[in-house]
């Protein structure tokens, strides 16, 4: 663990990332998570996508490591059930394994994820763009606190390409607990991260809009450590038929490119009253 992840505030009662990352084998290729808790709003997708790449790295050799990702947000999910994962193995291959898998509650599709694992390749390693430019430490800069993660924490820089957004566009994030020597559960813990916050924030269509998470994308590039910071930086694209597109990137503290994001939502006007 590096020095700028030892430092840990006291956790709070309740559910942990540990729990977020406990899933139960019911039988072969079909997993369970047994979390459960009081939230006024539906299951977070996060949540979903990160327990489903867990799910699917389970059924795969140990040499290999998730690569990609593709979520589709089907139904809401309640976070006062459990939710069932059921895993097809489409193919295993000399260098990669594809997997699709369901996230299930009630016999009802909440989530139809794709992921692909890879063994770790050689080769160049060329970042074309670099990290965008923060200055100073995470850990002092202000808290953002989004609410529905667990064991996770948030800071913002001063530095924002879209100051006036409704949420953070940019922000640094880690684990607050301690974490395996796994890749899968690195990644899945970033996968959990990734939904947070919105791109959608940022458009100024002069009144709020929702974000309602449709479909979700990741592409892992790098190893990291999700108990050290990562910057995390939304760049929204495009408004149409109530639509929102932005896409994201994932920076480790050295600045390295750790992961890349891309998600819809669904962006209407919200109701008031």
């Amino acid at each position: 663990m590096s020095a700028g992840a030892r430092a840990r505030p006291a956790l709070a009662a309740g559910p942990s990332l540990h729990d977020v990352l406990d899933l139960e084998e019911i039988d072969r290729d079909l997993l369970r998570s047994t979390l459960v808790y009081d939230d006024p709003h539906a299951l977070y997708g996060g949540q979903v996508a990160a327990q489903a790449l867990l799910a699917a790295g389970r059924t795969v050799d140990g040499d290999r490591v998730p690569h990609s990702l593709h979520c589709y947000f089907l139904r809401s999910g309640d976070a006062s059930r459990p939710t069932v994962f059921s895993v097809d193995r489409d193919r295993d291959g000399r260098s990669f394994a594809a997997r699709r898998v369901v996230a299930l509650q009630g016999g009802e599709v909440l989530a139809s994820v794709s992921c692909s694992f890879t063994t770790v390749g050689e080769g160049p390693d060329v970042q074309v763009t670099p990290a965008p430019v923060v200055t100073g430490d995470p850990a002092p800069l202000p808290p953002y606190t989004p609410g529905r993660l667990f064991s996770m924490e948030c800071r913002v820089p001063r530095e924002q390409a879209f100051p006036h957004a409704e949420w953070p566009a940019r922000f640094w994030g880690r684990a607050v607990v301690p974490l395996p020597e796994d890749p899968l559960v690195h990644a899945a813990v970033l996968t959990y991260l990734s939904d947070i916050s919105s791109g959608a924030g940022a458009i100024d269509v002069g009144t709020r809009l929702t974000a309602t998470s449709l479909d979700h994308a990741l592409w892992f590039h790098r190893p990291v450590r999700m108990d050290d910071w990562v910057l995390m930086d939304l760049v929204p694209h495009s408004l149409a038929a109530s639509r929102a597109w932005y896409t994201g990137t994932l920076h480790d503290r050295a600045g390295a490119l750790v992961a890349s994001l891309t998600q819809e939502v669904l962006a209407r006007p919200r109701r008031t009253g």
